[in-house]
């Protein structure tokens, strides 16, 4: 019997996919674990398996649309089984109306003579009786999209020109000919706007670029606009920052880098650091390292860390599982790894979910100081500026020049108490002012 494909569910968060394209064809053997399809959810670009096996009979949804969870993809069947022609013709139909810039459906679906008499009616000829010029139309004139906008422009009518594309139907080099041979009235019209363009020209170019543009939504700009309202509508935010002397944790990293360089072995950035002094710090103070669940307090067994990187529609946050148990240099080799799959969107969703708190560090972009947002449903996120050089006074009590970093942590009171918050900032304050304590 035949086998629906729906779109699946691939993340926590998704409520609709764009089916990047299909590795399977029409007419393929398909078996359970095959890959059918590639698909982009509101975090990664992802591969769509196959769970029944079958002939790919049919597909309903074509490369680059999008699709809610749940929706009709594809249609399997067992050799020798038909599908029922009436159930699959109302899918047929929909699948020629995606918005293709009124492209007419007449190429997907020739061979279905209800689903394409249906949009010629409405886009044809004001005379619906056919004419004796194309009787195999039945009343509407098989043309495409640019033929029309030219045979418009150069006043041919359709209804006497004989088709050279497919099925006879007209294409823009029928129009043309057709215009050169025929038409002699067209040519005037063009000269007046020649004419009448050159007499403000600049001022006419400058308007395309001071015209409002309306962007559409992608998949991961919706779901980050649901949550973070979610975040500030429903989570008792509160703050707190401290300045860090930045200076001892800028002198051992240069020193290890030098030796690491010479080694061979990779580098060693500031967010490093950070992210190693957070999952120390999460893990020394456990009530950091929670959630709110309603009628309890979730404290997590271990710190999966949370890291945000930026993409090219938004931001995603790829997990350092256990945390508190790797070193620098795992924590370093991790993140490098899941923020360059993040913005190929390559991730898993196992590798994007199931953070317990989050590092935000806007310092490579110059900011000083900001508060970031909490990702629910965690407790605490820490957000992290640039090192600034600056005039400190020392513990003398002299002007020295100096190094420092102003981290923020942004706190849910439902869970953290400001007590526990600064606990847990100190704590950062401490490895970072002391760095080579995170490398025991």
């Amino acid at each position: 019997m035949p086998i629906a494909i729906e779109m699946p569910k691939l993340s926590d968060t998704m409520t609709e996919g764009t089916l990047v394209r299909w590795i399977k064809k029409v007419g393929d053997n398909v078996a359970v674990g095959d890959v059918l399809a590639e698909v982009e959810t509101d975090k990664a670009t992802m591969e769509m398996e196959a769970f029944d096996e079958g002939i790919l009979t049919e597909i309903y949804v074509q490369d680059g649309n999008k699709v809610e969870v749940g929706q009709k993809l594809a249609i399997l069947l067992g050799k020798g089984e038909k599908i029922d022609s009436g159930a699959s013709q109302p899918v047929q139909e929909n699948k020629a109306s995606p918005e293709k810039k009124g492209e007419q459906p007449v190429a997907a679906a020739s061979k279905e003579p209800i689903a394409s008499q249906a949009p010629g009616t409405a886009k044809g000829e004001k005379n619906s009786e056919p004419t004796p010029v194309s009787p195999a139309s039945s009343g509407r004139v098989k043309a495409s999209p640019l033929a029309k906008k030219v045979a418009a422009e150069l006043g041919v009518d359709l209804g006497t020109l004989q088709g050279s594309g497919p099925g006879g139907r007209i294409v823009q080099e029928d129009v043309v000919a057709s215009g050169k041979s025929t038409t002699s009235a067209p040519p005037p019209p063009p000269k007046p706007e020649a004419v009448r363009q050159p007499a403000a020209p600049k001022a006419l170019s400058v308007m395309p670029a001071l015209e409002d543009k309306k962007l559409p939504l992608s998949g991961m700009r919706k779901t980050i606009a649901a949550r973070l309202l979610e975040s500030k509508t429903t989570i008792p935010h509160f703050y707190l920052q401290a300045e860090i002397d930045a200076e001892p944790l800028t002198h051992l990293r240069q020193s290890i880098n030098a030796a690491a360089e010479t080694a061979g072995l990779g580098k060693l950035t500031v967010n490093d650091f950070i992210l190693k002094a957070t999952a120390v710090a999460a893990a020394r103070v456990p009530l950091a390292n929670a959630a709110f669940g309603g009628d309890s307090i979730i404290q997590f067994a271990n710190v999966q860390l949370a890291c945000a990187v930026a993409v090219e529609e938004g931001l995603v946050t790829p997990v350092i599982r256990e945390a508190q148990n790797k070193s620098i240099s795992q924590i370093s080799a991790a993140i490098k790894d899941l923020a360059a799959r993040a913005r190929s969107k390559k991730l898993k969703p196992e590798e994007y979910q199931g953070g317990t708190i989050t590092v935000s560090n806007l310092g490579a972009y110059g900011v000083e100081q900001f508060y970031a947002i909490i990702n629910p449903p965690q407790a605490v996120i820490v957000s992290v500026g640039t090192i600034v050089k600056k005039p400190v006074i020392n513990a003398t009590g002299q002007i020295v020049p100096g190094q420092r970093i102003i981290l923020g942590v942004s706190c849910d009171h439902r869970v953290v108490d400001g007590a526990v918050g600064a606990q847990f900032l100190g704590e950062l304050k401490k490895f970072l002012e002391n760095p080579t304590l995170l490398l025991l």
